[in-house]
This record gives C-alpha cells, sequence and structure tokens, in this order.
C-alpha cells in the first residue's frame, strides 16, 4: 500500500480560516456589495489598499499552522521602491498602477516561449491559499495568507530544457505607474525596471509560488499586483511584484540589488541569522503588529524543506 508523506509545512484542518467566511465574502463581491465586502475585512487607510475583486481558489491544507498579520498590517508597510523609498507611501501612490490588461511572457531556455494573461491564470491556473512566513533584511518580518499557484506549473508548461539552469524575473517598467522610475538616479535608488532571479531547483521548488492575492482577494497594487512571486525562505527582497517577464537561463540570471550593492546582497538571499547584513544583525525579528523581537529562524523556518537544496554550499560566503 502507498502511503502519502504530508510535507513538513502541511497545516491541520482545524487552522484554515473557516470556509464560509470567505463563501460570504465572495457572495457580497458578486452582489455589487463593495462597501459591505470591504468592512468585512480589517480597516486600512487607504482605499488603494484593497483589491476588492474575490478569487475563486482551492481550499489546500498545505500550510503552515501559523497565525496570519493583520491585513493592515500587510497593506500598508510595503517595500516597493518602484512607487517610493519609505514604506507607508506605496499604499498611497498604488493607484497609480494599471494592472488591465497584464501579460507575462515567458523566454529563453525552454520548448516553446509562452505569453500569458491574468485571465487565462484566474481561469486556468490551479489556485491555492498557503499561509507563509515573510522575512525582510530589514528586520521585520509578517504572515501572509497568500493565494496563487506554484510556479513550476508555469515553467513545465513552457517546457524545460538542459540548459535551463536559472530564472530571471523583471517587473514593469512604467514611469507613469511607478513614479519614482522617472526619478533621476542617485545614492539611495536603484536601476530599473526591477530584476530578481532563482536557481532552477530553487524555481520548481512546491514552496515557491507566482501570487495572485491575499486574504482571499486580489492583490493589492501596493503588495505586487497583480502577480508577483513569493520565496518564503528567502529575504523579502527576493520576492519580486507586478512581473511582466520571465526569462529562464543556461547562466547565471540578474539580481538587482546583488548587482547595485553585492557586498550587502548576496544572490541567493537566504534567510540565514549566522550571516549579519554589514549594517546590523540577522539573528532576531519583528513581527509587523507586535512589540518584542524574535529569534530568527535558519531559512526562515523552512530548513526541513529546502535546506537540501544547499547541501554543500558555504552558506555564509553564498549568502
Amino acid at each position: 500500500m502507498y502511503l502519502f508523506k504530508k510535507p513538513s509545512w502541511h497545516l491541520p484542518e482545524s487552522a484554515v480560516t473557516d470556509e464560509k467566511l470567505y463563501k460570504e465574502r465572495r457572495q457580497i463581491m458578486k452582489m455589487g456589495a463593495l462597501t459591505a465586502a470591504t468592512a468585512l475585512l480589517p480597516s486600512v487607510s487607504q482605499a488603494s489598499a484593497y483589491a476588492g475583486e474575490a478569487l475563486e481558489f482551492e481550499k489546500n491544507r498545505s500550510f503552515r499552522d501559523l497565525e496570519p498579520t493583520p491585513y493592515k498590517h500587510i497593506t500598508s508597510y510595503n517595500n516597493f521602491y518602484e512607487f517610493a523609498l519609505d514604506k507607508e507611501s506605496p499604499a498611497k501612490l498604488a493607484h497609480k498602477l494599471k494592472t488591465e490588461p497584464w501579460t507575462i511572457t515567458i523566454t529563453g531556455e525552454v520548448q516553446k516561449e509562452l505569453t500569458v494573461d491574468m485571465d487565462e491564470i484566474l481561469s486556468h491556473f490551479p489556485l491555492q491559499e498557503r499561509i507563509y512566513r515573510f522575512r525582510c533584511v530589514e528586520g521585520w518580518s509578517m504572515t501572509v495568507p497568500w493565494i496563487g499557484f506554484e510556479l513550476s506549473y508555469l515553467l513545465k508548461k513552457a517546457g524545460l530544457t538542459s540548459k535551463s539552469n536559472y530564472v530571471e524575473f523583471e517587473t514593469l517598467y512604467d514611469p507613469s505607474s511607478f513614479p519614482q522610475q522617472d526619478q533621476p538616479s542617485f545614492f539611495g535608488t536603484i536601476p530599473f525596471p526591477y530584476l530578481e532571479g532563482l536557481r532552477i531547483d530553487e524555481a520548481m521548488h512546491p514552496l515557491t509560488l507566482l501570487s495572485v492575492g491575499l486574504y482571499g482577494k486580489s492583490m493589492p497594487k501596493q503588495n505586487g499586483a497583480p502577480i508577483r512571486l513569493v520565496v518564503p525562505w528567502k529575504y523579502g527582497f527576493k520576492n519580486i511584484k507586478s512581473i511582466v517577464k520571465i526569462r529562464v537561463s543556461e547562466t547565471l540570471t540578474r539580481s538587482t540589488w546583488n548587482i547595485v550593492n553585492p557586498k550587502e546582497y548576496g544572490f541567493y538571499a537566504n534567510v540565514n541569522p549566522e550571516v549579519d547584513h554589514p549594517r546590523w544583525s540577522q539573528a532576531k525579528e519583528r513581527v509587523l503588529g507586535k512589540f518584542f523581537k524574535q529569534e530568527t529562524q535558519i531559512f526562515n523556518g523552512y530548513a526541513k524543506d529546502v535546506a537540501h537544496l544547499y547541501q554543500g554550499m558555504d552558506l555564509k560566503k553564498n549568502y
């Protein structure tokens, strides 16, 4: 008899958000009662913080047993340098982003190059909810109920080859949507469009998601609408937002922060409390909405799932 071994990140039935609540939210949205639907969610200070559209997704049980961070914190404290350099402004400026129409192209070392649009993704891709820890390099963290699908699904659709070794992602370049992209380059800013990369085994790992929403709704613009990368064992800057291009490569791909400041930001960006940022310690973190700090976990708590990917590597050198 074949026994299915659950992954270590499986969540018990008791920890899943009540299905009745999600059904009620979706029904209200279908009736057009946007005001009432908003009232069902934690309050937010900016209208742009709430995407509004309910998503249909599988009640997947493969979550971690974690308490989600309040919605108001997830949507009001964001790193999104295309909008602004501080954490609060992205939510205020997010209305500038135009997310329709939206397509993603997959090119490079694949069997067939593809272009997919959001309608196809939302209609035909297997959306699931997963609650992941999220750790930012500055020392704060949150727990987010993401809605998305495994990146491997899209890469398999394009077809990998013997030369498919790395994957590069690119954010939309549109200064009319992203004010910061239209600013002159100076110390403290980064070149656009934003780029990020993964090794192919990281990209194909079942924990790696392309997320289209959170808290049962479509992705808020300040959080990376309409689609973003989520790699839970890596620091936040690795989780690129508003993706329009995916390129599969034989050689090492580009990573914006690694290009700008390689002494502070490595290509791998794995959460490792034993490797300090040159300007601060990574040993502790503060969960948004809480006062006291907690110990940072190696690989952000996902070591059982991903440590084997880096067997034999010097994790202090390859940070």
